[in-house]
């Protein structure tokens, strides 16, 4: 999704790009689960005429039928097997196999190359971020981790902390982190559905954050939303915030 001055604007003017997870969601009504979608060209039109947002530049990666695979952090099973035996009898079944390094190494060595070739972007680190929501927050937050010098922001919306009984909270206890120095990051949750489960876990994330030597409000934000659930509704009634997190004017 290209912003609304790109073909405009002079052949020397560039943008910062964000990859955005179940891309399928984003825009379009008809391919969006329960058939609403986030409305994210409305909210970049809509912030950069009001001067909250920078332009950028949206890249949509549809998930596959193997979505929980994708976006379940990888290196949290492995180390998942380092540990006791009750841990490894935590986790359902369907988060195994997980292919969200493959997933990752393809956004970076291969769809991220060919974007910032065929398309007037800022590649650097700094100008490069990740969202989605549920599982997709998850990935966001591991591909920050995974390529800390490809990706400096995410945005993390109704986090999927819950497999195992929270293995990925416990995974990022083990000095698993971002870089504060180099990083920013939102997280947020609704307290209604699926989003109810996951209030202890932020908590536990955000206190793991400030310790790492985040600041909220500056490099970190992390977001309650009584009476919000876990859908595509929602994450649109809100999507402006975590946009302006990474691009505000």
């Amino acid at each position: 999704m290209l912003p609304p001055s790109y073909h405009a604007s002079p052949a020397s003017t560039r943008y910062p790009v964000l990859y955005m997870h179940d891309g399928q969601n984003v825009v379009n009504p008809e391919t969006s689960f329960l058939g609403v979608d986030w409305g994210l060209d409305e909210s970049l039109v809509a912030g950069a005429a009001a001067g909250r947002l920078q332009e950028f530049i949206a890249v949509l990666v549809w998930n596959t039928p193997q979505r929980l695979q994708e976006y379940m952090p990888a290196e949290a099973l492995s180390w998942l097997m380092t540990q006791e035996q009750c841990w490894y009898d935590r986790v359902e079944d369907r988060y195994y196999n997980p292919t969200s390094d493959a997933y990752l190494a393809m956004l970076v060595q291969e769809l991220k190359p060919y974007v910032d070739q065929h398309y007037r972007t800022l590649p650097a680190q700094q100008h490069t971020a990740v969202m989605g929501s549920s599982m997709g927050g998850l990935v966001s937050l591991y591909a920050l981790q995974r390529y800390p010098e490809v990706f400096g922001a995410a945005s993390c919306l109704s986090t999927h902390w819950v497999p195992g009984g929270g293995l990925p909270v416990a995974w990022l206890a083990q000095g698993n982190i971002p870089d504060p120095a180099t990083h920013r990051i939102y997280f947020d949750h609704g307290t209604e559905g699926l989003d109810s489960e996951y209030g202890p876990y932020q908590k536990q994330v955000d206190q793991l954050c400030k310790a790492a030597g985040y600041t909220e409000g500056v490099d970190y934000s992390s977001v309650v939303f009584p009476g919000e659930t876990h859908n595509e509704l929602a994450w649109r009634k809100r999507l402006h915030l975590p946009l302006e997190f990474l691009f505000g004017a």
